[in-house]
């Protein structure tokens, strides 16, 4: 199967977008389900096919930074800079939406999420259609999210219209979530896009305290997330958590500077040193735990640096709890 969708695939992908039909994507960081964002109707498909929680908005993807002016009410300064300096990429801003965004894309909430993504296969597909796509990750809520065509269609099957192949994702974690709605920066989901380099650009960035009870200002804030099938623990230094003793084959992922496993029981994979490999190797390895089929994954948390913490997150997200 060819590794990048043809122009006729994404002219008939925009069709689809146009009429109010789903079409799972490639972006730079996982595939993300798409539909129209100005579709109400069309972004409900999006919530039942994942089994996502109305809670949990949106990001709404835009080909260039005059749609995603299109998209807000307000444009500061920042969202100015950080646009010029990080689209496209993984960096989504949340800002005071238009009106013409319905309130199912966003949760209720007076705030959108945009980004511009950097895969040509989904630029293509936005210019296409020449309107933004609003597209979570192409999976089940609270899965593991797909970084190639053949995981959508392990997790969502036939009840996507169509899938468009772009190989492998580069990035492999979705993408830094930084808000510009309030008086200060807010970093509400860390990304590859680390809070040391937006803070180099527009000053202190806080952490989001607390997301309460009702709609999150972001995806990615549900306790448990990102999660393979196969129960994944937590270890420190090569020591795996006493749940695991005894129970069956397992995938241990190890850091770096953790020591190597001897039991013939426990598979170990060296991961990648640094966190840009580190993250785009992540999912793709729990894809295959999951394929095959291990009774548990151990993973070695990384470095509690900054550069890491996007990974800190995904793992403690997917971690059995």
């Amino acid at each position: 199967m060819p590794e990048t969708a043809s122009p006729a695939e994404i002219d008939y992908a925009a069709e689809l977008i146009r009429a109010g039909r789903l079409v799972a994507f490639p972006t730079e960081t996982v595939y993300g389900l798409g539909a129209n964002a100005l579709d109400a109707e069309a972004v409900a498909r999006i919530y039942a096919v994942k089994r996502r929680p109305v809670t949990s908005p949106l990001i709404v993807h835009a080909a260039s930074i005059e749609m995603a002016k299109s998209l807000v009410a307000e444009w500061p300064e920042g969202a100015e800079r950080l646009a010029q300096r990080f689209w496209p990429g993984p960096l989504t801003l949340v800002l005071k939406k238009q009106s013409a965004i319905p309130d199912i894309v966003t949760a209720g909430l007076a705030t959108v999420a945009v980004r511009m993504p950097a895969h040509p296969v989904s630029l293509a597909l936005i210019r296409a259609a020449r309107l933004p796509v609003a597209a979570p990750s192409a999976n089940r809520f609270t899965e593991l999210s797909p970084t190639t065509a053949d995981h959508v269609r392990e997790s969502l099957g036939s009840e996507v219209d169509l899938i468009l192949n772009g190989g492998p994702c580069q990035v492999g974690i979705e993408s830094t979530v930084l808000s510009l709605a309030g008086r200060e920066p807010v970093l509400l989901r860390p990304g590859i896009i680390a809070r040391m380099v937006l803070e180099a650009i527009i000053g202190p960035v806080a952490t989001l305290a607390d997301c309460g009870s009702g709609p999150h200002p972001s995806p990615g804030l549900h306790p448990r997330h990102y999660s393979p099938r196969t129960p994944l623990y937590l270890a420190t230094n090569g020591e795996l958590p006493d749940e695991n003793q005894g129970r069956g084959r397992g995938l241990y992922l190890r850091h770096s500077n953790a020591p190597s496993r001897a039991n013939p029981a426990i598979t170990t994979r060296q991961m990648p040193q640094s966190a840009a490999d580190y993250g785009a190797a992540l999912y793709e390895a729990l894809h295959q735990a999951d394929r095959g089929n291990y009774n548990w994954i151990a993973v070695d948390l990384p470095p509690g640096t900054p550069e890491w913490e996007a990974i800190q997150d995904r793992l403690q997200r997917a971690a059995t709890k």
